[in-house]
């Protein structure tokens, strides 16, 4: 059995873990209040420029067809070519949250190389997913790292560019997106959705017959409104990834607390038996030494 003093000096330790864990989830537990309104205040922007996109996508069906669109989808059937945004946390110590969707990413690149893709570009936001890849050896052919709290499109648009230039270029043939959607507070969902090409599913059904007066041209106002569209959804996206990450932190530190104060009651309890058997056993020496006499 371990000595009084030893025992004492890991309860201390542990009880210094506990102040750090409890004060890494009250931190967290703030900023996820932030981050979820947040990116509740993203989706009426996001809602409203799906609307405008599937409006003006419909209205020019017959005048011009934009690369985005899904039209061009019959050609792209059977894509070998595949870009993919993987969206994780600049830092850990947030459970599973970055395991999950990893996993999902790898799950996804065995099958497209069983299907014999020939190609896959990568766009890394976040530290934990560049770094996965790297390893990995995938062709990362941008990335962006340190967003912080509160994501800004300006950091953004760059990182994304590269990758809806490679598809307007036909450097590949379809675009995904993998992040972690926020559900509630206890789950947090990894998941994939299609960017690119831009099928009626994600666009919706426009809302009546709408007829547009451009300007200066269809071509010039589509093109605007098509990538503001798919900005808006990886923004929403990056947005949903930190209202989760601060979710699974609060709950990882809330459960380190826990196991902490369980460890401390076990080590304490612990301490009070070796005390108490060492004062029995002076006791003990103590009468058979009176005894003796």
């Amino acid at each position: 059995m371990p000595s009084g003093k030893e025992i004492r000096t890991k309860i201390a330790s542990f009880q210094n873990t506990k102040k750090i864990t409890k004060a890494m989830e009250m931190v967290a537990a703030s900023k996820m209040r932030k981050a979820q309104d947040r990116m509740r205040a993203a989706r009426p922007y996001s809602e409203k420029i799906r609307r405008l996109a599937a409006n003006l996508s419909a209205a020019t069906l017959s005048d011009y067809r934009h690369p985005f669109l899904a039209k061009g989808q019959a050609q792209r059937q059977g894509a070998k070519r595949v870009g993919l945004i993987l969206v994780t946390t600049d830092k850990g110590l947030c459970g599973g949250l970055n395991t999950n969707v990893l996993r999902l990413v790898t799950n996804a690149l065995r099958d497209w190389e069983a299907a014999g893709t020939s190609e896959i570009r990568v766009t890394a936001i976040g530290n934990k997913g560049l770094g996965f890849m790297q390893r990995l050896g995938a062709n990362v052919v941008s990335h962006v790292t340190a967003l912080g709290d509160t994501p800004q499109l300006e950091k953004l648009i760059g990182t994304i560019k590269v990758m809806l230039d490679g598809y307007i270029a036909d450097r590949f043939d379809r675009l995904l997106i993998f992040y972690t959607k926020f559900i509630n507070t206890m789950k947090q969902e990894p998941v994939v959705e299609q960017l690119l090409p831009l099928t009626g599913d994600r666009l919706g059904a426009p809302e009546g017959t709408w007829d547009y007066l451009y300007e200066p041209d269809a071509k010039t106002v589509l093109d605007d409104v098509l990538t503001r569209y798919i900005e808006a959804l990886i923004y929403q996206a990056v947005a949903e990834n930190i209202a989760s990450e601060q979710s699974a932190r609060m709950v990882a530190m809330k459960a380190a607390s826990d196991n902490a104060a369980n460890v401390i009651d076990e080590l304490t309890l612990i301490y009070n038996k070796s005390r108490q058997a060492a004062i029995t056993k002076e006791l003990s020496e103590i009468v058979g030494g009176a005894a003796a006499v």
